[in-house]
């Protein structure tokens, strides 16, 4: 669907969404009905909801966030991922897209073997993948996440626009190590704000939650009637947290180093700094002469990123490929986008596109293909790559 060999050597960006992680980590939608018909709230429309309507549920809402949405990418491991289904399969399909996107950055020309990853997802899905596809021998390329030092790894935009580069014995000839540029539009749980300075730490095992066990039981009932599909907003409970309790919670939530679901804004200036130079970033890429825009679950609900992009568009050069999950969000964004020419919009005929499917029918690149992970259809591992020890005893 997408000519991965005319558009390799050009100025490529990836965008993904929550879509990507789905079935590993909670996406922002809920069950509970709307009563409009069978449309149902996702989290963000809820939270606004609340917040204008000065509801008491809220903060429990957030609560809820953190608990189910939060905790979980805190807690992530290669080794808990691929322990059962759907999980494993989530993480075959990252390492998948990553050798892909490695594979056409190969083929760049000496110096410019780049691309970059835009997301909104804070989970750490591209670094423990890539961290085991490093562990390889024979795969050798950097991931770069924008930090730099030692002790403390600190994050400045100006870091993506370093890479590393090979030369020979004598200097007679040079060329760039693969390199994939990470760069996080909504913030992530490895960020901890350090005097006015974003640290990045990946060892998250001494962070204690923010909800203790009494507290998760007594939000248990809140979060079970927004994960009810016969649920009506009437039927969430306020759960009987004291005004102490709410407010304890919310003060230490207002230090996470992610994107705040209500109008998307972060309570850190730190933060806030950093969000609006990835955003300047992204614009900056998309300006580009033949510059390559792919997105994968992302809905284009962030309206500062889904205003840069139609901002972007003026750009004649600029190609956009949008992955629609389904035919109904097809006709959704070829509405959204019904008036630039060189927007694609596109879906699979009778099946949904899942993360499987976009690596296997969208990037599909028969020589990329054959380096990457895949499962038979007897449901057997295989792969070509000389995998370490460890990470086969992961997937």
């Amino acid at each position: 669907m997408i000519s991965i060999g005319d558009i390799y050597n050009q100025d490529l960006n990836f965008l993904f969404g929550s879509g990507a992680s789905s079935g590993l980590l909670p996406t922002l939608q809920l069950q509970v009905m709307t009563g409009e018909g069978d449309k149902r709230y996702t989290l963000e429309d809820l939270a606004t909801k609340f917040e204008r309507e000065g509801d008491r549920r809220l903060i429990p809402l957030f609560m809820h966030y953190y608990a189910n949405c939060i905790r979980p990418a805190e807690q992530l491991s290669l080794e808990k991922a691929v322990a059962e289904e759907p999980g494993a399969t989530v993480i075959r399909n990252y390492r998948t897209f990553l050798v892909i996107a490695l594979e056409m950055t190969k083929r760049r020309k000496a110096l410019d073997r780049r691309c970059n990853v835009f997301t909104t997802n804070y989970d750490g899905c591209f670094p423990l993948v890539a961290d085991a596809l490093i562990r390889e021998s024979d795969i050798d390329f950097v991931l770069n996440d924008g930090a730099r030092g030692f002790t403390q790894r600190i994050l400045q935009a100006r870091n993506f626009g370093a890479y590393m580069c090979q030369s020979g014995v004598f200097g007679r000839y040079q060329s760039s190590i693969p390199q994939i540029n990470l760069i996080h539009l909504h913030g992530s749980v490895y960020w901890s704000k350090s005097s006015e300075t974003i640290q990045v730490d990946y060892n998250l095992s001494d962070r204690e939650p923010l909800l203790d066990v009494n507290a998760l039981e007594l939000l248990q009932p809140f979060s079970a009637a927004l994960n009810n599909p016969a649920s009506m907003l009437a039927d969430v409970p306020d759960p009987d947290f004291s005004v102490e309790a709410l407010k304890a919670f919310w003060a230490k939530y207002e230090q996470m180093p992610i994107v705040n679901p209500t109008k998307w804004k972060f309570h850190e200036t730190v933060y806030e700094e950093h969000y609006y130079q990835m955003l300047r970033l992204l614009s900056y890429e998309l300006e580009k002469p033949n510059a390559v825009l792919i997105t994968f679950g992302f809905s284009f609900a962030d309206e500062h990123i889904l205003n840069l992009v139609m901002r972007s568009l003026s750009n004649p050069r600029l190609q956009v490929f949008v992955c629609c999950f389904n035919k109904s969000e097809h006709v959704a964004m070829k509405e959204k986008f019904k008036s630039h020419r060189n927007v694609k919009c596109l879906v699979l005929e009778g099946e949904e596109m899942t993360f499987t499917a976009f690596n296997e029918q969208v990037l599909a690149w028969p020589d990329a293909m054959k380096s990457a992970q895949l499962v038979s259809g007897t449901g057997e591992i295989t792969t070509d790559l000389k995998a370490s020890d460890a990470f086969e005893d992961l997937v």
